[in-house]
């Protein structure tokens, strides 16, 4: 009897450790490069933080305005008619991930031209490694960039605020239901990790992208690790480093990094690989780790 050939091999640890390794990168792009830089360019324009401080209030009205009007949109307009609005609404905010960095350094328009040369690419070939690394680089961005607009504490209680969001809406269903809903016009805000090296290479557009919302845990080729799970820390990184300089903003980001292992750990071998709300461990951890620089160092 003939033997059948092997199946290759899933592991299932291989998103966490690309999850980790694409924090670790964000930090390190933070740190070295983009924190630095933005505090520079504040210092040369004498730009007056303090009267630019953004509160928790308009920070937690825009965003779930935000939410609840996307929600509609989705609901009431057919996905196909907004497919392409989708996804220039994501190539300009890859643009303006690529503009920030470059912009640093350089004059405005080769900064532009480089953001929207980007944009374009990824808009006729939207493959998986690129949509990563461009969400990770504009996450990174806005970060660095609202970093040094929000104050730690303002931070905190918008993590508290998602966190108690994020299992709600997880909770009901709605989070995986708008994520769904987003898939089908090839665009999701969010970190699609394949659990074999061959599939880095798979389009956005793509039906195997799909199966990640209809095939069982065990069987999935991918999983999805939402953008705010890496964004919010990232930002809460930065406001640290503005306020408490660098030791105590890698002190928070190595507890984002243990936040992060806590919310697979829970989702492996807590729930066996339902979906689970990455933000609340992450914040929890975060947060322990803010107040150990505020208080202990």
């Amino acid at each position: 009897m003939s033997k059948q050939p092997e199946q290759p091999r899933k592991s299932r640890l291989d998103p966490v450790l690309w999850s980790c390794l694409m924090l670790v990168l964000g930090f390190f792009l933070l740190f070295t490069y983009l924190a630095p830089k933005v505090a520079a360019y504040v210092e040369t324009n004498q730009i007056p933080l303090d009267q630019m401080q953004i509160q928790i209030i308009p920070i937690l009205i825009y965003f779930f305005s935000a939410v609840v009007i996307l929600g509609i949109v989705l609901f009431i307009i057919p996905v196909r008619f907004l497919k392409y609005v989708m996804q220039l609404v994501f190539a300009v905010l890859y643009a303006w991930g690529i503009v920030i960095i470059c912009g640093l350094v350089l004059p405005g328009w080769p900064s532009v031209a480089i953001g929207a040369a980007v944009a374009i690419i990824w808009l006729f070939r939207p493959v998986l490694w690129l949509q990563n690394v461009l969400l990770l680089l504009t996450l990174t961005s806005v970060g660095a960039v609202f970093g040094v607009l929000i104050s730690p504490w303002t931070v905190v209680w918008v993590l508290v605020a998602l966190s108690i969001y994020d299992v709600v809406a997880v909770r009901l269903g709605y989070m995986m239901w708008m994520a769904r809903k987003l898939s089908e016009s090839d665009t999701l805000p969010a970190f699609i990790l394949p659990r074999q090296n061959r599939l880095w290479g798979s389009n956005l557009k793509s039906s195997a992208i799909q199966q990640v919302f209809t095939s069982e845990a065990s069987e999935r080729e991918f999983s999805l690790l939402g953008g705010g799970d890496l964004g919010f820390p990232l930002i809460f990184t930065a406001s640290v480093y503005a306020a408490y300089g660098f030791q105590g903003a890698f002190i928070v980001a190595i507890a984002c990094l243990l936040g992060l292992l806590l919310a697979y750990a829970l989702q492996i071998w807590v729930l066996k690989g339902k979906p689970l709300p990455a933000l609340p461990p992450i914040s929890f951890v975060a947060i322990i780790g803010f107040l150990i620089v505020r208080y202990w160092t």
